[in-house]
Order: C-alpha cells, then structure tokens, then sequence
C-alpha cells in the first residue's frame, strides 16, 4: 500500500505558475502509474493528467492543461511533480494525486482506477 502527500500549493496571480510535489511512501512507488485530479467548488473532481509506471512512463494530459501544466516523476526520490505555468481562474481547485497499479491505457483518466489518494493542497489564481 502506498501513502501519498501532496504539497506545494498557495495562491498565484493569473499568468502565474506552481509546481505541486507528490510524494509516496510504502510501495514500489516506480510500478504505480500516478494521477493527478482537481476539484473547484461546486464541481465535480476531474482528471488533470497522469504518468504510467512499470517503466512505461507514457504521460497523459487533460485538454484543458495540455501545453501549460507538465507531469514528471523521479522514482529514485519517490515523487512525481506537476508544474503548472500560465494559470488562470479556472484552474483553481484543490489538487490531487492518486496512484494505482496496473491501470490499462482506457481507465487512466478515470478515478475511480487510483486506489490511493493523498489529501489534496490548495491552487488558488486570482489576482
């Protein structure tokens, strides 16, 4: 079983960037393919992007991310990071990471896949 903790959240102004940390213990963190979601008030918690484990190391992007947030991981530290350049409102949530085994290329963007999850650090962008 692997325990996650995500830090590296904070208030941004819009334009800005943030890099969120996962990090994991228990496990061999380098098997499990990593999941990052976000929630905003009022809606529903959604896939932000993933990193495939077991050596694939395919990564996956929402569309709404893609070009500005960038997933990266270092098994050797047992942390995967998720840099988060030109922000604006609309990515403000609360921001997850998730992991989980052997999760086939269809069911990557889907939570209900990540078994583990840490607690969530806040992403505010407002100016």
């Amino acid at each position: 079983q692997v325990q996650l903790v995500e830090s590296g959240g904070g208030l941004v102004q819009p334009g800005g960037s943030l890099r969120l940390s996962c990090s994991a213990s228990g496990g061999t963190f380098s098997r499990y393919t990593v999941g990052w979601f976000r929630q905003a008030p009022g809606k529903e918690r959604e896939f932000v992007g993933a990193v495939r484990g077991s050596g694939g190391n395919t990564y996956h992007y929402a569309d709404s991310v893609k070009g500005r947030f960038t997933i990266s991981r270092d098994n050797a530290k047992n942390t995967v990071t998720l840099q988060m350049n030109r922000l604006n409102p609309e990515d403000t949530a609360l921001y997850y990471c998730a992991a989980g085994q052997s999760i086939i290329l269809s069911m990557i963007r889907a939570e209900t896949a990540y078994p583990y999850w840490g607690q969530g650090t806040q992403v505010t962008v407002s100016s």
